[in-house]
C-alpha cells in the first residue's frame, strides 16, 4: 500500500520539496523539471478536451436531450479548450527562439559554446 502512495506521488509530481544537485547540473535539472511539469500541463489539457469532445458526442449518440442554457455552456466550455489546445500545440511546435536560448544556456554550463543564438535560419 505504501508502495502504491509512493507511486502516485512520484507520478502527480508531489515527492520531496528540495532534492540536492550539484552545481554544474542544476540548470539542467531545472530543465527537466520544466520539461516534466508541461508534459504534465499538456496531459491534463489534452484529457479534458477529449472528455469534453467524447461528452458531447455521447449526448447526440444517444439523442439525449439538453436543454438551451445547458448548451450554450458546453460550447462556451468547449470553445475555452480549444484556446487552450491552441496554446498547447504552439508551445510544442512553435518555440524556436525559446529552444535556442536553452541550448546556449546549457552550453555556457558545459564551458563550451556550441550554438549561436542571433544567428538565424528562417527562410523566408
Amino acid at each position: 500500500m505504501k508502495d502504491a502512495k509512493n507511486t502516485i506521488k512520484k507520478a502527480l509530481g508531489l515527492g520531496p520539496d528540495y532534492v540536492k544537485v550539484e552545481d554544474k547540473n542544476r540548470f539542467y535539472y531545472m530543465l527537466q523539471q520544466m520539461q516534466s511539469n508541461r508534459w504534465k500541463i499538456t496531459l491534463v489539457v489534452l484529457f479534458l478536451f477529449f472528455f469534453i469532445i467524447a461528452g458531447i458526442n455521447s449526448a447526440v449518440f444517444f439523442d439525449v436531450e439538453i436543454k438551451e442554457n445547458w448548451k450554450e455552456l458546453l460550447l462556451i466550455l468547449l470553445g475555452a479548450f480549444v484556446g487552450n489546445l491552441n496554446k498547447v500545440v504552439d508551445y510544442w511546435f512553435n518555440s524556436e527562439d525559446r529552444d535556442k536560448m536553452l541550448i546556449q544556456k546549457v552550453d555556457e554550463e558545459d564551458g563550451q559554446s556550441l550554438s549561436n543564438v542571433t544567428s538565424s535560419s528562417t527562410v523566408e
